[in-house]
């Protein structure tokens, strides 16, 4: 059974700064970055659970194939629900990837 996906309004942000940035260094990278992040939120709708529980609030993390970027969500089992609050840079500061 697949969970629904629910994204933090800075998702859009985050993910076409991205984009961007991957497509500006190489042409094409940012279609790349783009198909590996859907994948991942599709892997995640499927299977919530499999991904790795984090200490601050009951936050999961799941890495994107191929590049340097988690993708960080909540599951409300009682909703069939996941709440996907950033897509974050592995190196950027931690404590902003745990979006309320």
């Amino acid at each position: 059974m697949s969970f629904t996906c629910r994204f933090h309004p800075d998702i859009e942000r985050d993910y076409s700064d991205a984009y961007e940035w991957y497509e500006d260094k190489v042409a094409g990278l940012g279609e790349r970055f783009i198909k590996a992040v859907r994948k991942k939120i599709e892997e995640i709708a499927e299977h919530p659970q499999a991904f790795g529980r984090r200490v601050n609030k009951g936050y999961r993390e799941a890495q994107v194939d191929f590049f340097p970027y988690l993708i960080i969500y909540k599951v409300y089992k009682d909703k069939n629900e996941v709440f996907i609050s950033s897509i974050h840079h592995t190196k950027k500061q931690s404590r902003r990837k745990y979006r309320k």
